[in-house]
C-alpha cells in the first residue's frame, strides 16, 4: 500500500514513518507539514491510505478532506489529541484514529484495519461514513479556505474572508477578491452550501455576494431588488432568490 503522512509535528511524522518503514507491504510514498500540501500530495499521487493530523494551522485535517472531496479521499487514519468524548465520532462511523501518544501495538492495530478496510467496503460506504463523522464532530463548519487557480498550473489557497463576489461562468467560478480576481471549476450551488450565510448571500443564477460589501439594496420591478456594492457594482437580486432567505420575507 502506498502511504502518504500528514503531520505539522516533524517528530510525530518521523515516528510515523519508522513505524510503517518496518511493515513489507507498505511504501511510504511521502509526508506533508500542512494541510495545503496534504491536499496537493494527494492530487497529485492518489495514496491508498493517509495518516492524517487533525489540529493542524491554515488548513486542517477536516479542511483537507473538505478540499479533496469525501468521495475522492483514500482510506485514512486521523492523528489526533481529541480526548475520549469526541473520539466515539470516530467509533461509531468505524473510522479508525491514532490517539497521541500512541504505542507501536495500538498502530499495529491500526495497520490491521487499514488492510481489512483496503480489501473490504466499497468506496460509496467510506464516503458516507466520512461525511457522517464531519457532521457529528462539527456540526456547523463553514467553508475558511478553498484551493483556487492563480495563473497557468498554479493554485493559491484562498482565504474566504477576502471574498467579495463569486460569479458562476460555464464550468468555471470566478471568485473576486480584494486582491484580485481567481477562477475555480465548480458549480455556485457547492460552495454557497458550504458558506456562512450570515455572511453571503446567493442573490441570482449566477451571483453570490458578501453581505459587508453591499451598499443598498435597492426596490425594483416585479419584486426584484437592484443591489448595489460598495465598489459602484450594480446586480439584480432576483425575486426567487429573495423567497429563499429571511432578508426576503
Amino acid at each position: 500500500m502506498n502511504v502518504l503522512i500528514v503531520d505539522d509535528e516533524a517528530p510525530a511524522r518521523r515516528r510515523i514513518r519508522d513505524l510503517l518503514e518496518r511493515e513489507p507491504d507498505v511504501r511510504v510514498m511521502g509526508e506533508a507539514a500542512d494541510g495545503a500540501d496534504a491536499v496537493a500530495r494527494i492530487q497529485a499521487g492518489a495514496p491508498d491510505v493517509v495518516f492524517l493530523d487533525i489540529q493542524m494551522p491554515k488548513l486542517d485535517g477536516f479542511g483537507v478532506i473538505e478540499t479533496i472531496g469525501i468521495d475522492r479521499m483514500p482510506v485514512v487514519v486521523f492523528i489526533t489529541a481529541y480526548d475520549e468524548h469526541a473520539l466515539r465520532a470516530f467509533e461509531v462511523q468505524a473510522l479508525d484514529y491514532l490517539l497521541k501518544p500512541f504505542s507501536p501495538k495500538r498502530f499495529g492495530q491500526a495497520l490491521g484495519r487499514i488492510r481489512q478496510r483496503l480489501a473490504g467496503p466499497a468506496p460509496a460506504q467510506l464516503a458516507r461514513q466520512l461525511e457522517q463523522l464531519l457532521l457529528s464532530v462539527q456540526p456547523v463548519r463553514f467553508l475558511q479556505q478553498l484551493f483556487v487557480e492563480k495563473g497557468r498550473d498554479r493554485e493559491i489557497l484562498l482565504r474566504v474572508d477576502r471574498i467579495t463576489r463569486i460569479v458562476s461562468d460555464g464550468n468555471y467560478l470566478r471568485f473576486l477578491t480584494v486582491d484580485g480576481e481567481f477562477l475555480k471549476r465548480g458549480i455556485l450551488a457547492d460552495v454557497e452550501a458550504r458558506l456562512d450565510p450570515e455572511k453571503f448571500l446567493r442573490i441570482n443564477r449566477s451571483e453570490v455576494v458578501r453581505l459587508d460589501e453591499v451598499a443598498e439594496f435597492q426596490p425594483w420591478f416585479h419584486g426584484d431588488y437592484r443591489v448595489k456594492m460598495k465598489d459602484g457594482t450594480v446586480l439584480t437580486w432576483s425575486r426567487r432568490y429573495r423567497a429563499r432567505t429571511s432578508l426576503g420575507a
